[in-house]
């Protein structure tokens, strides 16, 4: 052979190798786990378009890998609220630990920017809606979700919706908690720690402990049922110990509460109400407030603030007992210091696991309820997250 034939058939051979390398090469893998996108939205439509729906992979029971395919649209009533923030980070790692694509929403306390942000992930693929209501007055907020669903299937969570509301659905559950038991759980608390401590708290020395309640929401079941069993039990428990029943400190509020007006559950109400009311009501006047009770830690924390700012609630000083619910690391801490004496934990890291169970059975075509704890489920519809007293014991 010749060298130019040589020199040919070296070129025929180097060519031959380079497209068989580029076919077995080219395109990108797509691994079963897929990616996860976590964008933070405050508007009804995102900047951005949302990532085209996923499939990933998780396993039954069997160990057998179930197809997970399409992405989850979670819309929050508010960023600014303590304990939804603790549930967001809680789910988002959830989320993430299972592969699972998610698109996060800020509603600022506006359901018209709630019902928006739904419009605009459905229309981006989400193929299931975990909904964190802010509209909770009525069940018109929820029914509209479910119908702007049109079949997606929709988890509804921490703020009430009805059974009504949610079984008219085949597609819609509710994950949340028992909230009558955290009023009764806070009641039989407050109870306790007052009739234990009953002389050193009555500061006037009238043997009527008299109180203030900061409500959180009007027309919110879990604030309604807070303000009521918080009192009623607290009340049962001095009166079986033959002690009087609380006397809410203003006798001209026939509502027996202070409601956050924004409906924020928010510390800077409870401030502002407890230093208006301290101005008049004080020990000085020999009427001072002698227990705080609050539907939400938040709540509690800025009542502790106003305590503070006017000499109390610090070390060596009196303390007034103040009560909440939800068990914030901040209401922890607090407790922790002396300045606050318990909490009902209302478990977030339990509630955010249950949702992105649920997620992912609505995403691998299972059962809404497989993998959930039996005990934990209520008919076909819900699942209520336990509570537990925290007293920093």
């Amino acid at each position: 052979m010749g060298k130019l034939q040589k020199k040919i058939l070296c070129i025929l051979l180097s060519v031959t190798m380079l497209v068989a390398l580029t076919a077995c090469g080219g395109g990108n893998d797509n691994a079963a786990g897929g990616s996860t996108v976590s964008n933070d939205n405050n508007a009804a439509a995102p900047a951005e378009p949302a990532a085209p729906a996923e499939t990933t992979a998780a396993n039954d029971d069997s160990g057998d890998a179930v197809a997970l395919e399409g992405s989850v649209a979670v819309f929050y009533y508010t960023y600014g609220d303590t304990y939804i923030s603790s549930v967001r980070a809680a789910l988002d790692s959830a989320l993430d630990a299972a592969g699972v694509s998610y698109q996060d929403y800020d509603s600022n306390n506006s359901q018209t920017t709630q019902s928006e942000q739904v419009t605009t992930a459905l229309a981006q693929g989400a193929t299931v809606l975990v909904v964190n209501l802010v509209d909770t007055g009525s069940d018109d907020a929820a029914k509209n979700i479910i119908s702007q669903a049109n079949g997606v299937p929709v988890i509804f969570f921490n703020r009430s919706v009805s059974e009504e509301a949610v079984t008219s659905s085949d597609k819609c559950v509710f994950v949340g908690t028992d909230y009558e038991m955290a009023g009764h759980m806070q009641g039989e608390m407050i109870g306790n720690y007052l009739v234990e401590n009953y002389d050193t708290l009555d500061l006037n020395g009238d043997g009527t402990i008299s109180y203030v309640m900061f409500k959180g929401q009007e027309g919110n079941a879990e604030a309604d049922a807070r303000t009521q069993y918080g009192q009623e039990d607290a009340d049962a428990i001095l009166e079986a110990a033959g002690k009087p029943a609380l006397s809410f400190y203003d006798s001209a509020n026939s509502n027996k509460y202070l409601v956050d007006q924004a409906g924020a559950w928010s510390s800077a109400a409870a401030t502002e109400y407890m230093q208006t009311l301290m101005s008049q009501y004080s020990e000085a006047n020999g009427n001072m407030v002698e227990l705080v009770i609050a539907n939400n830690d938040e709540m509690a924390i800025g009542a502790i603030t106003a305590l503070q700012n006017a000499g109390y609630n610090k070390e060596g000083a009196t303390v007034i007992p103040v009560f909440g619910v939800d068990a914030t690391d901040a209401a922890k801490d607090a407790i922790s210091a002396g300045s606050m004496i318990g909490t009902i934990k209302q478990d977030a890291d339990g509630m955010a696991n249950t949702i992105a169970t649920i997620a992912q059975n609505y995403m691998g075509g299972k059962e809404a309820f497989d993998g959930v704890e039996a005990e934990n489920v209520v008919g076909t519809w819900r699942v209520n997250i336990p509570y537990a007293t925290y007293t920093g014991q």
